[in-house]
């Protein structure tokens, strides 16, 4: 065989592939770039729910109050139970159960039969208090979707922030909501979240943390909560900057208290 040859065929083959690699060049850059921002993103999302001890929340159990009920929460190896406890008007005991089978409302230990809107709002209202007291666990979710959204300064300090959507499938019945959080860039805490709403008349708020504190080695927050002052004149994925100049209104107090936790093994 002719070496000098061969080597000419490599090289004009080369030349050929360099050539059409080039045609590609800015997609294939995209795309790379595209998947090491993913990967950021998908760190830091990871790091926030080790250094805030909520893995151990997906299997525990545990229980807090908030407002006038006692919510009961239970979750292992991917099967959850969350109860909320109160009573009506007239006293009497009301349970309303989530599991990962359905929803049921107890009164005076009685099932009572619920139309199919009263069943989705008292599942909505009873997962949501979850959501939120667990924050950020439920960030690494299938039907979430993360967008890095660079560094923002809230208050002289940096943060990391991230736009979380959600897919349709597995999203549940608020999937168009969006959600914006920011963790510190030095010990990743979860020091403000957002969220822009679209059901019942929809609206925006912006949630700023304090007391926290750490139970069984778990972080747990509670929150002010805020809102524009003038519903329409806010750009949601900057709310932060409206923050800062005094635009948002506080709304109420987001706090939870006699909070109990317990891990369990898992099965």
């Amino acid at each position: 065989m002719n070496i000098l040859k061969t080597n000419g065929l490599i090289k004009q083959y080369m030349k050929q592939i360099n050539h059409k690699l080039s045609l590609f060049s800015i997609p294939v850059s995209a795309f790379i770039l595209s998947f090491n921002l993913s990967i950021a993103q998908e760190n830091i999302v990871d790091k926030a729910i080790e250094v805030s001890g909520m893995k151990k929340m997906r299997n525990a159990e545990a229980s807090f109050t908030f407002r006038e009920h006692t919510y009961e929460y239970k979750r292992q190896t991917g099967h959850f139970t969350y109860t909320r406890i109160g009573k009506n008007r007239d006293s009497s005991l009301v349970r309303d159960v989530y599991t990962y089978k359905g929803f049921s409302r107890h009164v005076a230990d009685t099932v009572v039969n619920l139309t199919e809107k009263r069943k989705n709002a008292y599942t909505n209202s009873v997962n949501s208090v979850m959501y939120f007291a667990f924050l950020p666990l439920w960030l690494k979710d299938p039907a979430v979707i993360l967008k890095d959204m660079g560094k923002s300064k809230i208050k002289s300090k940096e943060y990391y922030k991230i736009r979380v959507t959600f897919q349709q499938e597995g999203g549940g019945t608020d999937f168009e909501d969006v959600f914006l959080y920011w963790f510190d860039v030095e010990d990743y805490s979860m020091d403000y979240l957002a969220y822009n709403y679209f059901t019942g008349k929809g609206g925006m708020r912006f949630r700023v943390a304090f007391n926290q504190r750490t139970i069984n080695g778990v972080r747990i927050q509670d929150y002010r909560n805020l809102q524009p002052r003038i519903m329409d004149g806010v750009n949601f994925d900057q709310i932060e900057n409206a923050f800062e100049k005094g635009e948002l209104e506080e709304l109420s107090l987001i706090e939870l208290k006699n909070v109990k936790i317990k891990t369990i093994p898992k099965t």
